[in-house]
């Protein structure tokens, strides 16, 4: 009796340590079986107004997962990255994704703070991102595979203006100048390394004025950075973030100022900006696109790291893409194919009919479109414009 019952406790052993085994490889990979076992708290943090089309989404994960909660947190992308160095240095972290666009991707990249998401999973990724509009593909070519491309906007350089104070919009970098001079302190825009409309402006410029090299911003701009040092002269400050610009130009202290098409849409619909407020292209722009990214900080444990990455591919799938359609924040939105405005929420749809531009979709067709600067190269254009323009005017 004993032998038999030596034999069934440690048969009984093997059993127990197989299944934590079990739950521990599948904590691993992220499965369902491990998100069930415990409660996790996902933290995230957006540095570019991604949650504006990303956190119903996000929040609709925990209907299939109830044991995964989120924290959902703000902060401005120029100072995330020393933050997270410094966690990462204590070998602490206390961020798990963090969703933003191409500047704090850049300068992620160059301090080599994410976490290197593909091939390595490509299994869980490779159908999704197969999916891609073939401007968002170019886009996530600017990932060097540390992010995950999720929502996608042609972006501009615009102009957004009071039609009651610009009687005829620029059209050109040179009659954008002229205005500027008749009428300072009117102009503003945000510090390109903080702002979507600042950076897309500053990178649009090369191609508008013809520079050597628009993807060279050390010795192919030229002309892009005197002219940005002449507009310099009759613009009073640069804020920190494109918020602050659209409040200013809302309430009339400001008559004008560059923009992207969701920054157009979207402070209109919110009442920010009047809905009569106009926008203008420049004769022969090229779009400079922009993208959201998905991106996950060195650091976490591999059980969260699996829930991470399980929640980025929810988000790249169909019905929680027609979701970043949201308040024209990031027009048009979804990065992946076959998600018409049709399947966005009743209220997206309203929302686009009344605020959207017809004219969108004929500039859109028009003009060309470019990916913005690469990573290291843009973090270089972003120090000459803080160095040699935005210096002592930064609030």
């Amino acid at each position: 009796m004993k032998q038999v019952l030596n034999t069934l406790h440690k048969a009984t052993r093997r059993t127990v340590m197989a299944a934590a085994i079990g739950l521990g490889l599948a904590a691993m990979v992220g499965s369902p079986a491990a998100h069930a076992q415990a409660a996790v708290t996902i933290n995230v943090v957006d540095v570019a107004g991604s949650l504006a089309l990303l956190q119903d989404a996000i929040e609709s994960y925990k209907t299939a997962h109830p044991n995964v909660k989120f924290t959902f947190t703000k902060a401005p992308a120029p100072e995330l990255p020393s933050k997270l160095k410094a966690m990462q240095n204590a070998k602490r972290s206390d961020i798990d994704l963090v969703l933003g666009g191409t500047d704090i991707l850049a300068a992620g990249i160059e301090q080599n703070l994410w976490v290197t998401l593909l091939p390595e999973n490509n299994a869980k990724f490779a159908p999704l991102t197969e999916n891609y509009l073939p401007e968002v593909k170019k886009m996530q070519e600017l990932a060097h595979n540390q992010g995950l491309a999720v929502a996608f906007m042609p972006a501009g350089p615009l102009l957004e203006y009071n039609p009651d104070k610009v009687k005829q919009v620029p059209t050109t970098p040179q009659e954008l100048l002229a205005w500027c001079k008749a009428n300072p302190n009117k102009l503003i825009y945000a510090r390109p390394a903080n702002s979507g409309p600042g950076r897309t402006f500053l990178m649009g410029l090369p191609y508008l004025l013809g520079d050597k090299d628009p993807k060279d911003p050390v010795k192919g701009w030229d002309k892009t950075w005197a002219y940005l040092k002449d507009l310099n002269t009759c613009i009073e400050y640069y804020p920190g973030g494109t918020g602050a610009v659209m409040k200013e130009l809302g309430e009339g202290s400001r008559d004008m100022t560059v923009t992207v098409t969701g920054w157009d849409i979207n402070p209109r619909a919110l009442g920010v900006v009047p809905k009569e407020f106009k926008v203008g292209a420049f004769k022969n722009m090229t779009w400079v696109n922009d993208t959201h990214y998905m991106i996950v900080p060195k650091g976490l444990a591999p059980a969260k790291q699996a829930v991470v990455l399980d929640v980025m591919a929810y988000l790249l799938q169909p019905k929680q893409q027609a979701q970043t359609y949201d308040k024209g924040y990031f027009y048009p939105g979804p990065a992946i194919k076959n998600v018409p405005v049709t399947m966005a929420p009743q209220a997206s749809q309203d929302t686009l009919k009344e605020f959207g531009r017809a004219e969108y979709a004929d500039w859109i067709a028009k003009f060309p479109h470019v990916q913005p600067l690469d990573a290291q190269v843009m973090v270089k254009a972003f120090r000459i414009w803080d160095e040699q323009v935005g210096a002592q005017k930064f609030k």
